[in-house]
């Protein structure tokens, strides 16, 4: 390893990165391609994206995959969407195992056919044992269906008519909500859209956002890095003063 690679590890060490991948279809589209040529690139950057994640020493990296609104697609979209997930899955569950990668997936599992299923399983099974990065992928997800159930359990450790104190109903929410992957420290929009369309809504309250032009099949390790380097520069204050010193407190001197 590099003294520069070395140097990057060490300050993006148990980063959580969060990542919309829109453009897919728009991609494809301007270049006269079916729309699933685009989620097909879009696959050859998640492998470039994870393989540069690894690499810098990232600590979860949570890409957005399919929305529970994405179910209102085209049937042949969706269904091609899922078989090039499950291609994925076979072909880099070994790549996965030998980078110390666990594998996890958010989201709905009921409505999922059974062929997907049954792979993502298979993959998290093999990759449990990971102590490196930890690769989330969102399908048939929503953040308001989460902290939906979220509200579901609180409700349910409570068995008398009286009004629980909010804060112990925030501290159920978040212990449901961020058990897995804890707050998200930066959360990265592609396609040119500005907003969060339904993804860790309650996880993304103190995210640092940048939002990009670049279509995700064109996002590239260098946009990555750039985005982590912009994170770098942003001082994360969570409601407090800047820091004596600090460029913020230099404006607001």
């Amino acid at each position: 390893m590099t003294d520069k690679t070395t140097i990057e590890t060490k300050r993006y060490e148990g980063l959580h990165v969060a990542v919309i991948m829109d453009g897919n279809g728009r991609w494809a589209t301007r270049r006269g391609l079916p729309r699933i040529s685009g989620h097909r690139a879009g696959v050859m950057a998640v492998r470039r994206i994870v393989e540069r994640a690894v690499t810098i020493g990232i600590g979860r990296l949570t890409l957005y995959a399919f929305s529970s609104d994405n179910w209102r697609r085209p049937s042949s979209e969706v269904q091609g969407i899922f078989r090039l997930l499950r291609v994925f899955l076979r072909m880099e569950v070994e790549r996965l195992r030998q980078h110390d990668v666990r594998f996890q997936v958010i989201g709905r599992r009921d409505r999922l056919p059974k062929a997907v299923l049954r792979e993502i399983e298979v993959v998290e099974s093999k990759t449990l044992q990971g102590r490196g990065l930890r690769l989330c992928v969102a399908i048939d997800y929503s953040s308001r269906d989460a902290i939906t159930a979220a509200a579901a359990e609180a409700a349910c450790a409570f068995q008398s008519h009286k009004l629980p104190l909010p804060d112990l109903v925030r501290t159920i929410f978040a212990q449901a909500l961020t058990a897995e992957g804890g707050e998200v420290d930066l959360l990265i929009r592609t396609g040119g859209e500005k907003r969060l369309s339904d993804f860790l809504l309650w996880e993304s309250a103190y995210a640092e956002l940048i939002f990009t032009d670049r279509m995700w099949p064109e996002f590239e390790e260098r946009d990555f890095e750039m985005a982590l380097e912009e994170f770098s520069r942003r001082e994360r204050r969570f409601g407090a003063v800047p820091t004596p010193g600090s460029a913020i407190a230099a404006g607001m001197a």
